[in-house]
């Protein structure tokens, strides 16, 4: 295991008993839509996944799915795979999707970084990481999602002009995305003004934990891959 792998970035696996219809969910949805990641060399196979699609986007920590199944929805001929280490996430997420039906969704339920990893070159057109663990302490901040090296990583991920989506309400990770993001040779903030950060774009969902500003007012963070 190398030092990113064993630096964990998210927190439990697991919350509350889960409804009988979430276990359901997990026996019988679950199985269909997990994203398989293969051993080194090999890579994932996009089109066995999705088919014909036109582009292919990632949600790194998708909460309930909120999110990733408006996306889904908003774009049928987007393939997107989201995810989440956190399984009462993952239920809520199965809900939303057999709720709405989509079908070009995939979910992987452990760390990004293993998905990134087993990715083709320039293969995003997309990325969402939406209210990251914030990991507060100083002493965690290595567990920060946004850092150095997962964002190379997501640069050599992402096509030209590809765009990358930040959102925290945390008032400590704001300075850090804008340090991490907005310095990385790779990306360009995408903001002109102030209102360009401070307000939701058109296409982009509030989700609940957003909604319930936890830490604080919400910030949304757009940088185009250079």
């Amino acid at each position: 295991m190398t030092d990113a792998r064993a630096r964990t970035l998210y927190g439990r696996r697991r919350g509350k008993k889960l409804r009988s219809g979430q276990e359901a969910l997990l026996d019988t949805l679950l199985p269909r839509l997990l994203l398989a990641v293969p051993e080194a060399p090999q890579q994932i196979d996009l089109a066995a996944q999705f088919g014909p699609v036109r582009e292919v986007w990632l949600e790194v920590g998708f909460g309930a799915g909120e999110h990733l199944v408006w996306q889904a929805e908003q774009h049928p001929d987007v393939g997107l795979i989201g995810c989440e280490p956190y399984l009462n996430g993952v239920a809520k997420c199965l809900a939303h999707i057999e709720r709405t039906g989509v079908r070009n969704v995939r979910l992987f339920m452990d760390d990004a970084r293993l998905v990134m990893a087993a990715l083709p070159d320039r293969s995003l057109s997309r990325v969402f990481v939406l209210f990251p663990d914030p990991w507060p302490k100083t002493r965690h901040h290595k567990r920060r999602f946004v850092q150095r090296d997962t964002l190379d990583g997501l640069a050599r991920l992402m096509k030209p002009g590809a765009e990358l989506r930040l959102a925290t309400d945390d008032p400590s990770y704001l300075p850090w995305m804008l340090e991490h993001a907005g310095t990385h040779p790779a990306f360009e903030w995408l903001a002109e003004r102030p209102a360009d950060w401070r307000a939701r774009p058109a296409d982009w969902p509030p989700t609940r934990y957003e909604q319930k500003k936890i830490a604080g007012t919400p910030t949304f963070l757009r940088f185009r891959r250079l």
